[in-house]
């Protein structure tokens, strides 16, 4: 457990920045699964004889509890370094799984909320935050990219999960079939899911555990000049502590941010299968088939993906605010285009709400580099946990406007294009409240920036550690094989899930 530690955790100055990625990727790609709940919630709702509330409550929970701990635990991650912090979120996520099988076996939904809901959703903060900030202290020069290779795999997570829980549930209940809507896996086959999930889950994320470095104080990659990073526009030389972000206005305002991008692009993704029916609905008969709408979520699954990825390193290119007015900005014409043109065509409705799932994305994958760039590196983990609770908060709004408006207009079964409209519409107010909180973030004020005279015996106790002790990976931290088995591990998970999610989606177009 010492090796645990976070001087144990400082890299040689020799250890290769590109095995973070994949240990990044190793956790998100794990915790992601959280947005596939939906795979087996009816099974659930079978097996314990409960509402979709009470069933829909687990993934509340766990999502409310992702906001909580990375807020609450966000300063001890930066404390215990990043190997402590994502071990810890391996065995809560795992332990989730198999407590919530223990309540799925015994019919005990309380057990259920306990396990996945509130100790899988500690996992799910605690991993979240752990891997990105160091990603962007590895990579100073990119860190736009850093983070949206980590973050893209939590998008990627569900691609994975989805089919590999269905293919999972069919082998363990020969009565499911997976490409039937309407067929149930039985409680034991339930309960086997969860086992075998936690198992899989904790052996991948132990490999992110392994390969996990903070770089040595003072390192930097080569032919890297800071000096060209601090003339660009909103991008700090100094550091603000948590405790201190919290007390800025430009905290509030990069909250508001993500608050109205969130809540606009979840309400699109939580409502995604039945609103491509509806919008081609005429007669009471929609010309989308469930299985064609199935393809349209798979397909909005990997907008949300790509977008994480490609958006956030755009936002190395042309800053922060910008890519944040893209976001904000191209998504109110969207949704005005969605609302208005959206019903005339397919391919037009497809095409913008990917785009403006992609923003959605976008806007998670950027904001850890948005932080960066106004609050410095000191402890951007830190105050990313405690932003993070505008997306608990978004969970909550986004859902709960556009359920609101269409149960005014009539429920599911009776819905057209227009009952959406006015959902649309807010979401465009919603947007702009945001574009112009986005315009109004200037340069933290001076007054807020930590002394980091107090840090730098603490720099020099992880400069000694290096150079007194061996890197206890040895050579093989620098390894080619190294290398290329961690980055195998995630592609193969990608690869897997994209191809899934690519299969589901051309049915869409049949």
């Amino acid at each position: 457990m010492e090796m645990l530690d976070r001087r144990h955790t400082v890299a040689t100055q020799s250890y290769n920045r590109w095995l973070i990625p994949p240990a990044a990727l190793a956790v998100h790609l794990c915790i992601g699964q959280a947005y596939a709940t939906s795979v087996y919630k009816n099974s659930l709702i079978e097996h314990f004889d409960a509402s979709q509330t009470a069933i829909g409550f687990v993934f509340s929970i766990a999502i409310v509890m992702l906001g909580l701990s990375a807020a609450l635990f966000g300063t001890w991650v930066e404390k215990v370094g990043p190997r402590k912090a994502m071990f810890t979120a391996a065995c809560c996520w795992a332990s989730g799984f198999l407590v919530g099988s223990v309540g799925i076996a015994t019919e005990q939904l309380w057990i259920l909320y306990l396990g996945y809901g509130v100790i899988g959703g500690v996992g799910l903060g605690i991993g979240y935050i752990s891997p990105v900030s160091t990603l962007i202290k590895w990579f100073p020069d990119r860190p736009g990219l850093a983070t949206g290779m980590a973050i893209m795999g939590f998008g990627g997570g569900a691609m994975v999960a989805a089919p590999l829980s269905r293919q999972l549930l069919s082998y363990y209940d020969p009565a499911y079939d997976p490409s039937d809507a309407g067929s149930l896996a039985d409680g034991h086959a339930l309960t086997l899911l969860f086992v075998t999930l936690g198992i899989v889950y904790f052996a991948i994320m132990m490999l992110g555990v392994a390969n996990i470095r903070v770089p040595a104080p003072g390192w930097r990659p080569d032919g890297f000049d800071p000096s060209q990073v601090k003339k660009k526009a909103l991008v700090t030389e100094n550091d603000v502590s948590a405790a201190n972000a919290i007390r800025t206005p430009q905290f509030w305002l990069l909250w508001t941010v993500l608050f109205c991008n969130v809540t606009a692009g979840i309400g699109i993704l939580e409502q995604a299968s039945p609103m491509i029916q509806d919008f081609f609905r005429e007669e009471g008969t929609s010309s989308v088939t469930v299985a064609a709408a199935g393809g349209f979520v798979g397909l909005l699954s990997l907008f949300n993906m790509a977008g994480r990825f490609v958006w956030s390193s755009t936002s190395d290119y042309i800053g922060r605010k910008p890519i944040y007015m893209v976001y904000l900005g191209g998504g109110i014409i969207l949704y005005v285009a969605l609302a208005l043109v959206g019903s005339t065509s397919t391919a037009i409705f497809v095409l913008v709400a990917a785009i403006i799932i992609s923003f959605y994305g976008g806007g998670f994958a950027t904001i850890p580099a948005y932080l960066r760039d106004l609050f410095g590196v000191f402890q951007v983990g830190a105050i990313h946990g405690r932003l993070l609770t505008a997306w608990s908060a978004a969970g909550v709004a986004g859902p709960l406007i556009i359920n609101s408006f269409l149960d005014s207009a009539g429920g599911a079964g009776s819905l057209d294009a227009g009952s959406y409209r006015p959902a649309l519409f807010t979401m465009v107010a919603i947007l702009g409240v945001g574009f112009v909180a986005n315009l109004l973030v200037r340069p933290v004020a001076a007054k807020f920036h930590e002394d980091m005279s107090a840090h730098k015996s603490e720099a020099q106790a992880e400069r000694e550690a290096v150079v007194s002790e061996e890197d206890p990976t040895g050579s093989a931290g620098n390894s080619t094989a190294r290398l290329v088995l961690s980055w195998a591990v995630v592609s193969i998970l990608l690869a897997y899930g994209v191809f899934q999610t690519i299969t589901t989606a051309l049915k869409l177009f049949s």
